[in-house]
């Protein structure tokens, strides 16, 4: 049998020449333009980069994680390649036009310029990017002619079998296309058979898909040893700055950040900025710092600097404003986790507090001491039923006993009852059982407060709370 491309079995009628849209009817690939003769649109759009003289593979993920912001379907082909998968993105574009020259000045913003080719399967994207070629296919019938004409070297096989094709007069892809498949399993492998199936899209090629790192480590080293702490602040910029660049490409932020501060001989100094709504702003998390910065005595000079982000959340809605609008002459805002932040970094971590309510009758256990929540504006995981009568905010933390004048209770002189009785038996299962009668009274002054009585002899008096 011989392998001459002239003696091959003629092109398949699915070879038929590419027809690449023009730049007008390019914005109606968003999935709106109709089918035409040359067949339907393939359901995948895939965009090759290929990213002369690159050679670091860690290069080559920055960039890759830098393209998730187009589509989370990135592959890597290492050491100079990328693929998208880009069809649901591009109506955010509009078209593919839009999309090629948004993904290439992503490319030159990270100062990587690059060859890119939009196909509808990721070998051929891949391949026509490889040969320089910036060429937009959208179905399979056009691919053969399209990328008839690029030497074999774009395919990367083997150095032998290429020049083994050379030599019977194989130098074109569209060449190797033409070849009885049978004969070029035999004696060029079936590795390279499936590379060309995979490449018009007779076979399915499973890519296995880029997943960046969830964990943010950084470390510099100075030149010289610190000890000024503005100083210390200006040597974390660069750092603050690279974790902005990475949370933004996920879009994510952190809730918690640790700043290791290492000296020469003594413990390394440790601040942790606990926050109340993911953050990401190099400038926000450099305030904060700040703040706490002033708080802390260094036993001697820094000579390092570490920065580590363990967990990362998705960025959602701001946070609500402290005071509604109008209230107190405030505006909108986002104030109250910026509050919260500059608040704990400045009195530490022990020194703020938030309030979980539990499920419960009595009131001293309707409630616990928590950490700040995140104020994401979104509504609690679970809720407790607002109990049907008013309930005091400042609620002592043991119940006062209080005078008692025939049969009614006294503070500072006597107290008038002013709702009904609100009785609360409850707790008898785990021993501490209470049975009370709870009232709303009013002092001499117009306070009110919130009492009981015992409904146990000796049935004494008891202040609970006091109303705001």
């Amino acid at each position: 049998m011989s392998l001459r491309p002239e003696q091959s079995a003629p092109p398949r009628p699915d070879e038929s020449a590419a027809v690449v849209p023009s730049a007008r009817t390019a914005p109606r690939l968003a999935g709106l333009e109709p089918a035409s003769s040359a067949g339907e649109i393939a359901p995948e759009l895939w965009a090759g980069l290929h990213l002369p003289g690159l050679e670091r593979e860690e290069k080559l993920r920055e960039l890759a994680t830098a393209m998730q912001g187009f589509t989370p379907r990135v592959s890597l082909e290492p050491p100079d390649g990328l693929l998208l998968e880009v069809r649901g993105s591009l109506h955010l574009f509009q078209g593919v036009d839009g999309m090629r020259a948004a993904l290439l000045r992503a490319c030159q913003d990270q100062g990587r310029p690059a060859v890119l080719s939009f196909a509808p399967t990721p070998m051929a994207a891949l391949v026509a990017a490889r040969g320089g070629q910036s060429l937009t296919v959208l179905r399979r019938a056009q691919l053969t002619g399209k990328l008839a004409a690029l030497p074999l070297s774009v395919l990367r096989w083997p150095v032998p079998v290429v020049e083994r094709l050379r030599r019977t007069g194989v130098r074109t892809v569209g060449a190797a296309l033409r070849l009885p498949r049978a004969g070029f399993a035999r004696r060029f492998g079936a590795a390279q058979l499936a590379t060309l199936d995979a490449l018009t899209g007779s076979t399915p090629l499973v890519r296995r898909l880029f997943r960046p790192r969830e964990r943010f480590r950084r470390r510099r080293e100075l030149t010289c040893e610190l000890s000024n702490h503005d100083w210390l602040l200006n040597a974390l910029t660069p750092l603050l700055e690279e974790l902005e660049h990475f949370l933004r490409a996920r879009h994510s932020g952190v809730m918690r950040l640790d700043c290791l501060l290492l000296h020469r001989l003594s413990p390394t100094t440790r601040c942790v900025l606990n926050l109340a709504a993911p953050a990401f702003a190099a400038a926000q998390l450099a305030g904060l710092l700040r703040v706490q910065l002033d708080t802390i005595r260094l036993p001697e000079p820094v000579r390092a600097l570490e920065l580590r982000a363990a967990t990362l959340l998705p960025r959602g809605a701001g946070a609500q404003a402290l005071w509604r609008s109008g209230e107190h002459g405030a505006a909108p805002g986002s104030e109250a986790h910026e509050l919260i932040e500059r608040l704990r970094a400045r009195l530490g971590a022990g020194a703020l507090h938030g309030l979980t309510v539990l499920e419960g009758h009595r009131p001293e256990r309707s409630w616990a001491v928590s950490e700040p929540p995140p104020l994401s504006g979104r509504p609690p995981a679970t809720a407790v039923a607002a109990p049907a009568v008013p309930r005091p905010l400042w609620l002592l933390p043991r119940p006062q006993p209080l005078e008692e004048r025939a049969g009614l209770p006294r503070r500072g002189g006597a107290l008038t009852l002013a709702s009904e009785p609100e009785r609360i038996e409850s707790g008898w299962w785990d021993g501490g059982d209470i049975a009370r009668d709870y009232y709303t009274a009013l002092d001499a002054h117009g306070v009110r407060l919130w009492v009981f009585r015992e409904r146990r002899a000796p049935h004494g008096w008891f202040l609970h709370g006091i109303f705001g």
